[in-house]
């Protein structure tokens, strides 16, 4: 590729973002079709699996403490000492729950059972649910979302309310409507309410009824009790009630916000997904810098002479060394937007599906990967700044 010297010798001029040597640089960039499309696909894909795979491990992560996000009327969870997240838990007794109510500071407590059941339809077909049973007197912790039905008919004898995802796999090919049956433990459940819950870490349906109701479903034993939520007093301070609590009644009650963070902390410590979904982006990083960084080598070692004659004219290393960045952060930009547009369009499909619905991709991700894409073509153009820096002008005289 040639280089025009009338072009090269002209005067930058300051009311321009770009100047005619940045220009140059761009002619240079895009002048090798073949390499220019193979930098862009090689940063393209990089950038979709970071933002993809980092996508899917937030939504994974927060999925774990979809059911504590869900109770919106609680200040506190009390528990178990030795409970660490919200899907293994110690049953207490349910004495527990006048324990906590007899702690100044507390306006209201209530029972929460959480377990989990075989619920079969009539028709044969059965599946494991997560069992939420409710404060029979205030029904805390019922679905906000209700698509049919309504939360006061779980009041109503055998009743319960299945979420959307869970009908559809009990009673597939039905419209929603209400009345069906499932049978739990023996005993009978009738569907009076379809909600809309957040999805909860496992693909398993969600059923939720009264809190006397799910322990005839699982089977009364000594200690069943789960949960207490907690209500405090107005202006009371809700870490100092913590305390309290901890100290007069020796279960643990920690705030709805920590008592997820534990539980998504500790998925991340004892479970091998953080592993899993940091190598495919580790190796996302290291295949792109490698990639992009022998293109960009290549482009810059068969424009030798073209570097050469812009230093035979004048131009100083600092100003090559601003082309090669020009030349680097445009071919990031153009690739990082590919990568992330094929990265929200593939959250707008699969966010359609029942069993990936609520993943998304947040926006801290989109800075993060435009993050790890400057760290991408900057390191790619490191070798080929020090190549150029070092290059001597008298290369254009060559044969």
């Amino acid at each position: 590729m040639t280089v025009d010297a009338e072009t090269a010798r002209a005067k930058p001029r300051s009311t321009r973002f770009l100047d005619a040597m940045d220009l140059v640089a761009i002619r240079m960039l895009i002048g090798d079709r073949a390499k220019y499309l193979g930098l862009i696909f090689a940063i393209a894909l990089s950038s979709f699996l970071i933002a993809q795979q980092s996508s899917i491990f937030i939504g994974l992560m927060n999925r774990t403490r979809s059911q504590i996000l869900d109770v919106t009327e609680a200040d506190l969870w009390a528990m178990d000492r030795a409970t660490q997240y919200v899907d293994e838990v110690y049953p207490l007794r349910d004495n527990a729950v006048y324990r906590v109510r007899g702690v100044d500071g507390v306006r209201w407590a209530v029972p929460l059972f959480k377990g989990q059941a075989v619920a079969r339809t009539l028709s044969g077909r059965f599946r494991s649910v997560i069992l939420l049973g409710l404060d029979d007197a205030s029904l805390t912790g019922a679905p906000l979302k209700m698509l049919v039905g309504r939360v006061e008919d779980l009041r109503s004898p055998d009743a319960v309310i299945i979420d959307l995802a869970g009908y559809h796999f009990l009673f597939p090919g039905e419209p929603l409507r209400l009345g069906g049956v499932l049978e739990m433990n023996d005993h009978r459940a009738r569907v009076v309410g379809i909600a809309d819950p957040s999805a909860p870490f496992i693909s398993s349906p969600v059923v939720f009824t009264r809190y006397s109701q799910a322990v005839t479903y699982i089977g009364r034993q000594r200690t069943q009790l789960s949960f207490v939520l907690v209500k405090a007093q107005p202006q009371q301070s809700v870490s100092d009630l913590a305390r309290r609590i901890a100290n007069l009644t020796g279960l643990r009650a920690v705030s709805r916000r920590d008592f997820g963070w534990m539980t998504i902390w500790y998925y991340v410590r004892f479970t091998g997904i953080p592993v899993n979904f940091g190598l495919t982006v580790a190796v996302a990083l290291i295949v792109g810098t490698v990639v992009a960084g022998q293109t960009f080598y290549i482009f810059t070692i068969e424009n030798l002479r073209q570097f050469g004659a812009l230093k035979a004219i004048g131009t100083t290393n600092r100003r090559i060394v601003r082309m090669i960045l020009l030349q680097a952060l445009l071919a990031g930009m153009v690739g990082y937007s590919i990568g992330i547009g094929m990265a929200a369009f593939f959250f707008e499909v699969v966010s359609r599906q029942e069993a990936l619905r609520g993943m998304t991709m947040p926006w801290q991700v989109m800075v993060g990967a435009w993050g790890l894409v400057l760290l991408i073509v900057c390191g790619a153009s490191l070798i080929s700044i020090r190549t150029v820096v070092k290059l001597e002008p008298a290369i254009v005289f060559r044969g």
